[in-house]
C-alpha cells in the first residue's frame, strides 16, 4: 500500500485527491493549518475506506510549516509515493492595491514551499526510483493577469524544469493546471463568481480523476478539460499584446469584486 500527502487538504482540490487516493487504497498525510478539520476528514476517510490517515498541521507561509512538512517526505522509513502541492490562495485587489506582505506570503506558499518540498519528496523518491509529485497550478499560468498568475506561471517551469531534469530515474512530476473550480478559493480570496458563466466551471473530482490519468501518462502539464484545453490553445496563437488586453477585461469581469 502506497502513500501520498497531500498539502491544503481539507478543502476544494485537496480534498478531492483525498476521496479518490483513499477510495484507491492509498494511505494519507493529511496537511493543512486546522488541527480539528484536519482530524475530521482524517476519521472519515479512515472509516469510509479503511485506509491510514496521519494528520500534519503546518501552516506553509511559514518557515516552521515548510521544514516539518519537508521533514516527512523525507522519511526514509515511512516513505511518501505521492506528494500533491495544492495549499494555495488567492488576493483580492489588483496589482499596488495588495499589501507587500500579502504578496510576499503568496510567493512563499506558491513558489518557495512548492519547491522546498517537492525537492524533499523527488530526493528521496529518487533513491528508491519511483514516485510522483502532482503540482497544482492554475490556467492563469498562460495569461499575463497579475501576480497570482505569475506565481502559478512559476510552478508550471519550475516543475517542467524539473520533470526533465528527472527523466529516467523513476520520479515523474506534473502541473495540474485548472481553470475555475467549485471550492472554497474563491469564497476565502473574497472574490464574487456569480458573473463567472456556468460553462467555465469544473467538478473537482472529475478533475483529480483526469489528473491521475494524464499523470499515470508520464505527462508533465495537465490541462485536465477539453474547454480549457481548447482556450488555451487560443491563447497560444494570440499576439501577446492583444492577449494582455483580454486578460485584463476578462479579470475585470470574472476576477475579484
Amino acid at each position: 500500500m502506497t502513500t501520498a500527502l497531500i498539502t491544503g487538504s481539507t478543502a476544494g482540490i485537496g480534498a478531492a485527491f483525498a476521496r479518490r487516493l483513499a477510495a484507491d487504497g492509498h494511505d494519507l498525510v493529511l496537511v493543512a493549518r486546522d488541527t480539528e478539520r484536519l482530524r475530521e476528514q482524517a476519521t472519515e476517510l479512515h472509516d469510509r475506506h479503511g485506509i491510514e490517515a496521519e494528520v500534519l498541521t503546518a501552516d506553509l507561509a511559514t518557515d516552521e510549516g515548510i521544514e516539518a512538512v519537508a521533514a516527512r517526505l523525507g522519511d526514509r522509513r515511512n516513505p511518501v509515493d505521492l506528494l500533491v502541492n495544492n495549499a494555495g490562495f488567492g488576493n483580492k485587489g489588483r496589482y499596488l492595491d495588495v499589501s507587500m506582505a500579502d504578496e510576499l506570503k503568496m510567493l512563499k506558499v506558491h513558489c518557495e514551499a512548492v519547491l522546498r518540498l517537492t525537492s524533499a519528496a523527488a530526493e528521496a523518491m529518487r533513491e528508491r526510483g519511483r514516485g510522483g509529485v502532482v503540482n497544482v497550478a492554475s490556467v492563469a499560468a498562460f495569461v499575463p493577469r497579475g501576480t497570482y498568475g505569475a506565481s502559478k506561471a512559476w510552478v508550471v517551469q519550475f516543475t517542467q524544469g524539473a520533470a526533465k531534469d528527472l527523466a529516467g530515474s523513476g520520479v515523474r512530476l506534473m502541473a495540474l493546471c485548472p481553470g475555475f473550480v467549485r471550492t472554497e478559493f474563491h469564497e476565502r480570496a473574497g472574490m464574487g463568481t456569480d458573473n463567472i458563466p456556468g460553462w467555465m466551471w469544473l467538478d473537482a473530482d472529475k478533475l483529480v480523476a483526469a489528473a491521475l490519468a494524464d499523470l499515470a501518462r508520464g505527462k508533465s502539464v495537465s490541462i485536465p478539460d477539453p474547454r480549457y484545453k481548447a482556450l488555451m490553445g487560443l491563447v497560444k496563437v494570440m499576439p501577446r499584446s492583444l492577449l494582455g488586453g483580454v486578460s485584463s477585461r476578462t479579470g475585470r469581469k470574472y476576477g475579484p469584486q
